[in-house]
């Protein structure tokens, strides 16, 4: 038996709205002073501010602040299961978007090239840091050999995967304090991403190469609402509460797709870490039974609404950063300082000059676009990239955009052996490295391959046969 007023019914409500109300403050934070001009997304300071917080209150109470009653006796663990789901369901409400724009066959290449380059990206990450770690694991008996495989987690994939997998360390590999390892990476690519987009684009303003947008926000206009044909937005059922119902709809198919896994191959806690991943195919899966419901006119009028699929992905991006941030533990990360500031350091450079060279060699006509997308995206979140995006590019008049969101089914392709590589990692620690850079180098290659295996003109073609 419970009663209402018991802790245990009120304590998520307590645990949610303390994010929501960290995100608010933050907000208005934003608004004064330094942090006016700087380029730190709201939730991630919510989540320094909430981090602050707890940090003094367990010096001084000598216990976690989010354990306290009012949050249920384990917040804690509470915030990373939001972070968790969160991450699934954002990326979910990102795939149930309708997609419907044909390319020309120039911009197909650019879309597949920047999905490379994120998964190079990725492999570059983790090559640098598993390598770092493993050279100091010989010098620094505290160092969990393979930690700095974590990287391209959380710098190039953000805070829910970081956590996924430092979790999946500690439980079943013993890297004590793992989670907060891994969340407390994905912090420090917030950080790189603000800290080297407020440098570049300061770079930028005083070469006089493009002009930093205004805080004034972007007119909504109202096809950017609802496009033709859709239900309405009020109807007998709100049109947010069927974006909701879908999203939900598709994770729980999620979660019935990776018990069956479970069950029929075990390997659970690796099926249950690729929670975003199978959401992902789920996702699609409604859209196509969608798709062939319109086309046989089974279903007259579309559900899906774009515009609040990203209110709805963005929330829970939103809630992922800020309870992932929150629920860092400084006192389990012990003497991993050292490994962690250098990993963030190195982290942030190297993504830097790959992607300016990157952006500037194949992407010509929008390069300071693309890269500071693309150093955003890969040191935080695609809300990063999109923030950075938005201060040289207000109204997305570049394909910069598209090119982020349409990389993703080349990027989750070539990027999913990165998420087997890290499973073997533990077992193979030496062996998976060398995987890593071969897979590197493989990746460079495709990336590189019009200037590799470069074809001759039909004029230069010409001019041979004639020498002859």
């Amino acid at each position: 038996m419970y009663y209402f007023w018991d802790s245990e019914v009120w304590s998520f409500l307590c645990l949610m709205t303390v994010l929501f109300v960290a995100m608010l403050l933050a907000n208005v934070i934003k608004k004064t002073g330094f942090f006016k001009n700087s380029l730190i997304p709201t939730s991630v300071l919510g989540g320094i501010i909430l981090l602050i917080i707890s940090t003094v209150y367990e010096a001084i109470a000598e216990k976690p602040f989010f354990n306290l009653e009012i949050f249920g006796g384990n917040g804690n663990a509470n915030l990373e299961v939001i972070t968790y789901h969160a991450l699934a369901l954002g990326f979910i409400a990102t795939t149930l978007k309708t997609t419907e724009k044909k390319f020309t066959k120039e911009r197909n290449k650019e879309i597949f090239n920047t999905g490379v380059t994120t998964v190079s990206t990725y492999l570059l990450q983790a090559v640098f840091g598993m390598g770092i770690t493993l050279g100091l694991s010989y010098i620094l008996t505290d160092v969990f050999p393979i930690s700095g495989i974590l990287l391209p987690f959380g710098y190039g994939q953000g805070t829910g995967q970081a956590l996924n997998w430092g979790k999946t360390y500690e439980n079943d590999w013993g890297f004590i304090g793992g989670s907060s390892f891994g969340l407390t990476v994905a912090a420090l690519g917030f950080l790189s991403a603000s800290i080297g987009g407020v440098i570049h684009l300061n770079i930028l303003k005083k070469k006089g190469k493009v002009i930093i947008a205004s805080d004034k926000e972007r007119k909504l206009l109202s096809e950017d609402v609802q496009s033709d044909n859709e239900i309405p937005m009020n109807g007998s059922m709100d049109k947010m509460t069927v974006q909701i119902a879908l999203v939900l709809l598709a994770y729980i198919l999620t979660y019935a797709l990776m018990a069956l896994l479970t069950k029929l191959i075990g390997m659970q806690s690796v099926i249950y870490g690729f929670n975003f991943l199978f959401g992902v195919l789920m996702a699609t899966l409604i859209k196509a039974v969608a798709k062939f419901s319109h086309k046989k006119g089974i279903i007259k009028k579309y559900h899906r609404n774009n515009f609040l699929l990203d209110r709805i992905s963005n929330s829970c991006f939103d809630v992922m950063v800020v309870a992932g941030i929150a629920a860092i533990r400084f006192d389990v990360l012990g003497n991993y300082w050292i490994v962690l500031i250098i990993l963030g350091i190195v982290g942030a450079v190297i993504t830097y000059f790959y992607n300016l060279y990157i952006a500037r060699r194949f992407f010509p006509a929008y390069s300071e676009e693309q890269f500071l997308m693309m150093y955003g995206m890969l040191t935080g979140t695609a809300s990063t990239g999109m923030i950075l995006l938005r201060e040289v590019d207000e109204g997305f008049k570049t394909p910069v955009a598209d090119n982020l969101v349409y990389q993703n089914f080349p990027a989750i392709v070539f990027g999913f052996p990165l998420m087997l590589l890290a499973n073997l990692a533990p077992k193979q620690p030496w062996l998976t490295f060398g995987i890593l850079f071969a897979f590197l180098i493989v990746m460079n290659i495709i990336l590189f391959r019009s200037v590799i295996f470069k074809r001759k003109s039909k004029a230069e073609k010409t001019q041979i046969e004639a020498n002859e």
